[in-house]
């Protein structure tokens, strides 16, 4: 039986993975460090510290003034690569959530919408050692069980585990895009930073979003 997604929820799982960023983010900055500029952990803690001190600020309306709220933050408040690039994910959901609470296929439609403005905004493709290689399986595992009618809880698990191993699928890419596509070859060996953060964004929604 489908649990609609509402207010509620979508503030948990933003509240989760602002807690999971601020947790990690040595983690990422480390990865960064390796094959970029050494300020992603940081740049997202302080975009989603942000985040969240604005919803509480000035609760939106609704789902997609939510998600907008949120996109708009990331972008006014984050510098380098990941905040023009989160916050047009939250952007583009925002515009494919509709009105009212989400029901399982608009979650996944919502996702997918964000999914695509990624990749318009960064020109990136599966393979570029991104966080497209992360989230394009990520919304591949979450369209197909939510076609199949599985719960919106077991469909996120899954697409939270196709993330992972889709963040695991970069350590030995070379990447092509961004700023450590100029290492070349030495690229290789460490894992996308970007592809590590989204991940933690999807493993925090299915732990929060259609289990209410």
């Amino acid at each position: 039986m489908s649990v609609p997604v509402g207010m509620d929820d979508l503030t948990a799982w933003l509240r989760r993975f602002a807690e999971v960023v601020h947790e990690r983010r040595d983690e990422l900055t480390a990865l960064d460090a390796a094959i970029g500029d050494a300020d992603h952990g940081a740049n997202l803690d302080r975009g989603m510290t942000a985040v969240v001190a604005a919803l509480g600020e000035a609760p939106p309306a609704d789902a997609a003034a939510l998600l907008k709220k949120t996109g708009t933050t990331l972008v006014s408040k984050v510098g380098g690569a990941s905040g023009p690039l989160f916050g047009t994910f939250f952007l583009r959901m925002a515009g494919a959530a509709g009105d009212g609470d989400l029901d399982d296929a608009t979650v996944a439609r919502a996702l997918r919408a964000g999914l695509d403005g990624v990749v318009a905004r960064g020109k990136a493709e599966a393979g570029d050692k991104t966080i497209v290689d992360a989230l394009g399986p990520a919304c591949d595992a979450l369209d197909a069980a939510v076609a199949a009618g599985k719960p919106l809880a077991d469909a996120l698990a899954a697409a939270a585990e196709a993330a992972a191993q889709g963040r695991d699928a970069t350590v030995p890419m070379v990447a092509r895009k961004g700023r450590a596509s100029y290492l070349g070859d030495r690229s290789a060996g460490h894992a996308d930073p970007g592809a590590t953060s989204v991940t933690m964004l999807v493993e925090a929604a299915a732990a929060t979003l259609g289990r209410s």
